[in-house]
């Protein structure tokens, strides 16, 4: 009996030892899977999610992105006037005449992606606003000089090129997919340390009426983004670009969880435009819009505070020559329903320069549509201290 009971024994110790190592070597020989590779093969051969170990590393993804991410160097030249002292006869005694002005230069950075292997790359518009020369340095450490193609102040995008032979050019991601949670990383050089990734979820989408651009529909991340990330990657968990980081809101000019990207839907638009055209080109047709309130309906006799108020109209613009007259409200654009202002500037702006639109407006209790020849809108000034 003891014999059987040894032999039984260790019999029961080598089945164990066979489950242990088969269980940690080849897990899939008994049907489970056992890396996080696996994991996700199963979670994507489901359609949904599955209970087992978190993706722990977006290294993948990173190095697919990280070479078409490049640092952006510009300088411009600063005329000082000089110095009160400088007239006065003592000093010019003993000196000599000085130029009225003395010139330093200033340098700033920021960061840009290459979208073609041509080597086209967006960044934004405020990197190289006033920009005399541009330095792009590549990942591996290459320098290149670069020109500007052409910039959308309103957008704040622009377009350099640098010509370097065949390029890393980054995938364009699906923005108009992106969700409220996903996870996104932020690629740039934030405070010239070196190229530099964040990770953070999208926070919101399509928020819009900040007052940084004249078009807006950002995407929101609390992925990390902080003065030299401008004009860099935001991209998504498998390495495709959703967005062009563009601003932050703070206080003390560090990240605070709240920054905002251009989608990259937006930018690839805006982008083929300047490379083809030199600018971006929008329709317009000259008037002042104003939020239609519950408080304004009600006054208007409206069931609905649905349109924008027509709230002034440009003196020869194409609304007036139209019959568009203040005090209308401004229901639809050929056909489409106008929600508020930013809806409008959008709708117009998408409208091609010189082709007929039609507005759908109210105007004392009627609606009436009236035909538009829709103008090209003008060039947006230049903002102070941008």
């Amino acid at each position: 009996m003891h014999r059987l009971w040894l032999i039984f024994s260790q019999f029961a110790t080598i089945a164990l030892a066979i489950v242990f190592v088969v269980t940690t070597l080849k897990p899939e020989w008994l049907g489970r899977p056992g890396t996080i590779a696996q994991v996700v093969e199963l979670r994507q051969a489901s359609g949904g999610a599955q209970s087992g170990p978190p993706i722990s590393s977006y290294s993948d993804a990173v190095r697919t992105a990280m070479p078409a991410v490049v640092n952006i160097f510009t300088s411009k030249e600063i005329k000082d006037p000089r110095h009160p002292f400088m007239n006065d006869p003592l000093f010019r005694h003993f000196f000599g005449d000085r130029p009225d002005t003395e010139s330093q230069r200033a340098s700033s950075l920021g960061s840009g992606v290459i979208v073609s292997p041509k080597g086209y790359i967006l960044t934004n518009h405020h990197v190289v606003e006033t920009a005399d020369e541009i330095e792009v340095a590549l990942a591996d450490g290459k320098k290149l000089r670069a020109r500007t193609v052409g910039s959308d102040p309103e957008t704040d995008l622009a377009v350099l090129q640098i010509d370097g032979g065949t390029l890393p050019a980054i995938t364009f991601g699906d923005a108009d997919a992106l969700r409220v949670g996903d996870v996104v990383l932020a690629i740039g050089n934030p405070f010239g340390v070196g190229q530099t990734v964040t990770m953070g979820i999208v926070s919101a989408l399509g928020r819009s009426q900040l007052g940084i651009n004249t078009f807006e529909n950002f995407i929101q991340t609390d992925a990390a983004i902080n003065p030299g990330n401008s004009g860099g990657a935001l991209i998504d968990a498998s390495g495709n670009l959703v967005g062009i980081n563009t601003a932050i809101y703070s206080r003390s000019g560090g990240s605070l969880g709240i920054g905002f990207a251009i989608p990259a839907s937006s930018a690839k638009q805006v982008m083929e435009q300047i490379v083809e055209k030199g600018s971006v080109v929008r329709g317009w047709i000259g008037v002042e819009a104003q939020e239609m309130t519950p408080e304004l309906a009600t006054s208007f006799n409206m069931p609905s505070s649905r349109g924008v108020l027509i709230a002034g109209v440009l003196r020869g613009g194409p609304a007036e020559r139209a019959g568009v007259k203040a005090g209308d409200v401004l229901l639809e654009v050929n056909g489409k329903p106008v929600k508020d202002q930013v809806g409008m500037l959008n709708l117009v702006a998408a409208l091609p320069p010189g082709n007929a639109a039609t507005l759908k407006l109210r105007r004392q209790q009627k609606e009436m549509n009236l035909p538009v020849e829709v103008g090209k809108r003008p060039s947006a000034p230049r903002r102070p201290g941008r």
